[in-house]
């Protein structure tokens, strides 16, 4: 079983560093084994984040500061109209960070077709992919860290979200991809609230599977 923990939506975005410091103390209590595993669910004020891999060149040039992270993966956007998630659970022995990643894919693909958008992987590279008619474009990052075989950080689903804080970066260093929205890539409104349910469900369902 996994605790879907609700932790702040729009208006209210939750600011990245209070999330940071949330999953930092939840993970503490997983690892200790005082709580089981959980996921948080929410979307952040707008803001850049680099993790371990990301080059100068990749950085903002006109100064918009950048939150520097201890996951893997390199520069993203987090804001408004997009679902983030920070599942934060106890991996089994021995620890296949690929496999985590695979399965948060996976899960997010079959969020995305129950929007009526059909998502891929791309081989060599992490998140969620749609086919767009002149470009093949992320819809879905994936960045996480696993610390004393528990995870942390996750996945950001770009729903109704402004793209605009993607221009002034290489989104997690590719340069010849695109970004896109589920909204978008729907060709239809949808918003962070009409996602929320899916997500949470699939993962209830996926985790209560792994308990099983």
């Amino acid at each position: 079983m996994i605790d879907i923990v609700h932790v702040g939506f729009s208006p209210t975005p939750v600011p990245y560093r209070d999330g940071w410091d949330l999953q930092r103390s939840i993970h503490g209590e997983v690892v200790a084994g005082t709580r089981g595993d959980a996921v948080l669910l929410l979307e952040h004020e707008a803001v850049y984040t680099a993790g371990a891999r990301t080059a100068r060149h990749e950085r903002p040039t006109d100064g918009t500061p950048v939150i520097d992270v201890d996951r893997g993966g390199k520069i993203t956007w987090h804001g408004p109209g997009q679902l983030v998630g920070y599942p934060i659970v106890r991996l089994p022995q021995p620890v296949d960070v690929v496999a985590h990643v695979r399965t948060l894919e996976g899960l997010l693909i079959e969020a995305l077709r129950a929007h009526g958008v059909d998502g891929h992987r791309v081989e060599g590279r992490s998140g969620v992919w749609v086919r767009r008619p002149l470009s093949e474009d992320k819809v879905a990052a994936i960045g996480v860290r696993v610390q004393r075989g528990v995870t942390m950080h996750g996945f950001a689903l770009n729903c109704d979200n402004t793209l605009s804080g993607f221009r002034g970066i290489v989104p997690c260093g590719i340069t010849d991809a695109g970004v896109t929205t589920l909204s978008e890539a729907a060709g239809a409104h949808i918003g962070v609230a009409d996602v929320l349910p899916t997500v949470e469900a699939l993962f209830a369902a996926a985790y209560r599977e792994v308990a099983a």
